[in-house]
């Protein structure tokens, strides 16, 4: 895998890339290498998918996913050199959301300002038991800029999203959970094993189908109804003369796993 200065990119699974915000001693903060390195990462694969099937994306430590934004290094910092390093975040961000195979957040520690967005920016989330969030934003003089307005709000609702970026209060892993920013919540112990466990499940479907269904649903919730089942129908017909939808009903009729290649 490419080696990074923030990141640490494994391969715990075939088709399973673990990516790993490395930066401990700042909490996993979001400085302008980070931004840089997961920008390179996540277009990379939205280039060339290559023999991914699904991401994991998790801080290093016990203590923090991603600590937000690094204010030290944004101390003294020029609005136009603020303005900049944020055009870096905002491409990273839509990256990250662009990404056509799934990405998983594996919340291990805090994840606060940046740190919460990146989180909401991933397709489901998966969260430590002692996870704190916060997007205190509106506490610093800014705003949620990093998509957060927009995918905490699709993720929790206008009223609860209001609450939590006007307020910037700190929340719980299991208020985030019964509000739906996250679907699951585990001891910190084995959050890394059921994480590992639903991508695995994931990565043994039929990749096509899988990055279909995921741009469905994405785009769909952007469309009138009438609009979204017609992408759906389109998405569907894409897979209609794939090999693999034929291995699929063939290896069910023989009573034995599937064997997809994504084509």
């Amino acid at each position: 895998m490419t080696d990074f200065e923030t990141l640490r990119v494994t391969r715990p699974a075939e088709a399973i890339a673990l990516v790993t915000l490395n930066r401990p001693g700042a909490l996993n903060a979001l400085n302008t290498q980070m931004g840089l390195d997961l920008m390179r990462f996540f277009e990379d694969v939205g280039l060339d998918v290559g023999e991914l099937r699904c991401v994991l994306l998790t801080g290093e430590g016990e203590k923090a996913f991603c600590a937000g934004g690094d204010l030290k290094e944004r101390r003294g910092m020029t609005d136009q050199a603020w303005t900049a390093q944020h055009l870096i975040f905002e491409r990273m961000f839509r990256a990250l959301i662009a990404c056509p195979i799934p990405v998983i957040g594996v919340v291990n520690g805090v994840a606060y300002g940046g740190g919460c967005e990146m989180a909401a920016a991933c397709d489901f989330l998966y969260a430590a038991d002692h996870v704190r969030f916060a997007l205190p934003e509106a506490k610093l003089g800014i705003l949620p800029g990093g998509g957060g307005t927009q995918t905490v709000t699709r993720a929790v609702g206008e009223r609860r999203a209001k609450e939590m970026i006007l307020s910037g209060r700190p929340f719980t892993a299991a208020q985030a959970r019964e509000w739906g920013l996250v679907n699951e919540t585990f001891p910190a112990a084995s959050l890394m094993t059921e994480a590992l466990a639903i991508a695995g499940m994931i990565a043994a479907n039929a990749p096509l189908s899988v990055r279909q269904s995921k741009q469905s649903i994405h785009r769909g919730l952007q469309m009138s109804l009438s609009d979204g089942l017609a992408f759906e129908i389109e998405a569907y017909n894409r897979l209609v003369p794939t090999e693999d939808r034929r291995e699929g009903v063939l290896a069910f009729n023989e009573k034995r796993p599937p064997r997809f290649r994504g084509r």
